[in-house]
């Protein structure tokens, strides 16, 4: 089988993360993508809900996908997470199937600076994605990616759909442009901190679960006064 692996804080879960996990799913033509919420992240953001919430929201957020799957690999231990054991782990797990790591451009420009990028990249094919704010040009300068600048410059003009090449390490490597979302996990986590709604933001049992266990210091909206005028 062909198995995305879609690892993030996912703090919370929001609609932008799901489309891109559905986009690349049919894009790339994979079988299931399986997300891997992280348990204690090499560089923690502020208001960070505890893994096991987290993992929970995950739950809820993909539970009605059939081709969504769910582990808890990371969320299990209390040490910092980093992505070249996880996928050591899921070598393990599924030694016959077909593992593509996806993550967006800027992620993929800063893999120098993760734990071991060499190995990392000898473990999966990987799927990089389009985001907000980064281009595709921009990959030129990666010292893992082989790719004709004419190339990246048709997928940022939205002239092709994506691209296939290799990685330096021989792994397969697929450019996908997806359709852009500007929504954001920080900003999810101030509109909810100010009262603000977050509604359509992400779905409506995660926000329930935000609610109900009061996370990212939840504040209930406040009503919105009605002003009339007076007319004599």
């Amino acid at each position: 089988m062909k198995l995305g692996i879609l690892g993030g804080t996912f703090n919370p879960i929001h609609f932008g993360h799901l489309r891109a996990a559905e986009e690349a799913l049919v894009m790339a033509g994979l079988d299931i993508i399986i997300f891997i919420p992280s348990g204690k992240p090499p560089l923690k953001a502020e208001n960070t809900a505890p893994a096991q919430r987290r993992y929970e929201m995950v739950r809820l957020a993909i539970k009605k996908n059939p081709q969504f799957d769910l582990l808890d690999l990371e969320c299990r231990t209390r040490q910092k997470s980093y992505t070249v054991q996880t996928l050591e782990r899921l070598r393990d797990l599924y030694p016959d199937d077909s593992l593509y790591f996806i993550l967006g451009i800027d992620a993929f420009l800063d893999i120098p600076n993760w734990y071991r990028p060499e190995r990392l990249l000898s473990l999966a094919d990987f799927l990089i994605l389009s985001r907000p704010g980064c281009r595709f040009a921009d990959l030129a300068a990666s010292p893992y990616l082989s790719a004709k600048k004419e190339i990246l410059r048709k997928l940022d003009l939205g002239a092709i759909p994506s691209y296939s090449t290799k990685l330096g390490s021989g792994k397969a490597v697929m450019l996908l442009n997806v359709s852009p979302s500007n929504i954001s996990a920080t900003d999810i986590r101030t509109r909810i901190t100010e009262g603000k709604s977050v509604k359509y933001l992400l779905p409506a049992e995660v926000e329930s679960y935000i609610i109900s266990h009061k996370l990212y210091a939840f504040r209930k909206p406040q009503d919105r006064a009605v002003k009339r005028e007076c007319r004599s």
